[in-house]
């Protein structure tokens, strides 16, 4: 007789994936700030045909099940080879974790990932994390549990940090959202006098985009987001066709007047991408993205306009223009056009606290206000090793 409480499951077959997916049904019941995500925006993560981190990597899913045979868990861990190199030590990940509140059930879902890891090489992981993009599903929420998730960002409930912490992983960065109300005369005196020195500057302008002419945009946003975002480790330079690929994902989502560019001279140093936050449509989609679901999606996004938070995406300013309030130029332009949109408020994710640059812009210049955050955690395979948190970007700099 098996007397053993829980036992581990690989999925390997379309019911196991389904119970992957249907457990969190189990462990958010009653949760009111919960938004199940669409089921096959993760499925396609561990999909080799759609997701090019397979060619350099491997991924595996597990579930786990008590001895009644109900599901009380789920977790995934993945590498790819070139991303793991980046790091001090060869490093995986886990992540899509989910469990009922039980110390045992976390420890044989860690163990799992952790011994799979090993075995293909790796000395650590990192978790809760994505096979893919951080922009989405990464980190675990540890403070904000009373508010509504971003779309596709974390959400879990509190004690998931305990199960974290107890097996032995550590704070590796943490990943601040800031909350901004969406109204005019919210910046302050200083932050206008600043915009108001750019405007009267013929060699800058301020402009949200046009669909028309996204091709051309593409190109600006990965020009400045090499400058911007690549030089911190584990960030790779932008191709042509990785941006295409992100505009042409967003372009059915895309609200002209939630996406904005700055330039001087006509060569682009900044941009703020913003997009209506999904979350607030998808709440009884159930995870389902079928014809149905994508015909009432977008009648609430273009002509109910229900979607009425504006989810900050990603914004970038050439580091050269760092301190001159380009951000706020464009904080500034869409203020101008706030009256004419539903939008209430505006959430800025993933400001790692190893850039502390990007905080102080976000406080200072568009003036918003830490209001969730997320951790990922690092667990290093040899538990003597010394644990070195994330380098600052700062630091990176001046080096």
């Amino acid at each position: 007789m098996d007397n053993r409480k829980y036992t581990l499951q690989e999925v390997t077959s379309t019911s196991d994936d389904r119970a992957f997916f249907d457990v969190v049904d189990r462990i958010y019941a009653g949760n009111p700030c919960w938004v199940r995500p669409i089921d096959d925006s993760i499925r396609k993560i561990f999909d080799p045909a759609t997701n090019p981190l397979f060619r350099e990597g491997e991924a595996i899913r597990w579930i786990a099940r008590d001895h009644t045979g109900q599901v009380v868990g789920r977790i995934a861990a993945f590498y790819n080879r070139e991303q793991a190199a980046l790091e001090e030590q060869p490093t995986g990940g886990c992540g899509f974790f989910e469990a009922i509140d039980d110390q045992e059930v976390a420890d044989l879902l860690f163990d799992a990932a952790r011994e799979w890891l090993r075995a293909r090489g790796m000395e650590a992981m990192d978790g809760p994390i994505n096979f893919g993009s951080r922009d989405s599903f990464w980190g675990l929420l540890v403070q904000g549990f009373e508010f509504q998730p971003l779309f596709e960002n974390p959400y879990n409930p509190p004690y998931y940090k305990a199960l974290f912490e107890n097996y032995g992983f550590k704070n590796y960065f943490n990943q601040h959202t800031y909350l901004r109300e969406i109204n005019v005369g919210h910046l302050s005196d200083s932050v206008y006098e600043r915009v108001k020195r750019l405007q009267e500057n013929p060699e800058y302008r301020f402009t949200h985009i046009s669909k028309k002419h996204l091709d051309t945009l593409t190109e600006d946003f990965r020009t400045v987001y090499n400058k911007a975002w690549a030089n911190f480790s584990g960030v790779k330079t932008m191709s042509a066709e990785q941006a295409q690929k992100i505009m042409n994902s967003l372009r059915p989502i895309i609200d002209e007047k939630l996406i904005y560019f700055a330039y001087h001279n006509d060569e682009p140093i900044g941009f703020f991408i913003m997009i209506p936050d999904l979350n607030r449509i998808i709440g009884d989609f159930h995870g389902k993205l079928n014809w149905w679901n994508k015909l009432r999606l977008m009648w609430a996004l273009k002509v109910s306009r229900k979607a009425d938070r504006a989810f900050g995406l990603i914004f970038g300013v050439s580091p050269e223009y760092h301190g001159k309030g380009v951000e706020s130029g464009m904080i500034y332009a869409f203020e101008q056009e706030v009256k004419k949109l539903p939008y209430k408020s505006l959430e800025l994710a993933w400001i790692g606290d190893f850039n502390p640059v990007m905080m102080r812009m976000v406080e200072s210049y568009v003036c918003a206000s830490r209001h969730k955050m997320h951790t990922t955690y690092r667990y290093l395979f040899d538990r003597e090793k010394e644990f070195k948190r994330c380098p600052s970007l700062r630091r990176k700099r001046s080096e």
